[in-house]
């Protein structure tokens, strides 16, 4: 089965060669997003918990975009700036994902001037 862009003006339009997501048979992959509002183009937020919802509102807007929903996510990669940042950052994350939540990796990254990006896999089958 051939890959099929997912796009979608309730995300945030992508800064560079990548698709904001894309479907391959019952999956959905959705590119990393940062806190990148989809109106302005601009960072928003000062605070973790406020970049983290930033995030995965982009992200939920890529998935519906895909027919898909948080609930169908069942992996995660979170890149933060700080690793001191997880616990005020999962909190919010943690409010997003109903149980069972995705499997996730966490990782320390630097990043371009913002504190979190999270990419998603989602699965869409039967």
């Amino acid at each position: 089965m051939p890959k099929q862009q997912i796009s979608t003006r309730q995300g945030a339009t992508p800064r560079g060669a990548y698709s904001q997501g894309l479907r391959a048979g019952d999956f959905i992959f959705v590119s990393g997003q940062g806190p990148i509002d989809p109106a302005t183009g601009e960072i928003v937020g000062q605070t973790i918990e406020e970049q983290t919802a930033r995030v995965l509102e982009n992200i939920k807007a890529i998935l519906a975009a895909g027919g898909a929903t948080l609930d169908d996510v069942v992996k995660s990669t979170v890149h933060l700036s700080d690793l001191s940042l997880f616990a005020d950052y999962n909190k919010v994350y943690s409010s997003y994902f109903s149980d069972p939540k995705p499997t996730r990796t966490t990782v320390g990254s630097q990043l371009a001037g913002f504190m979190v990006e999270i990419d998603v896999i989602a699965y869409v089958g039967k």
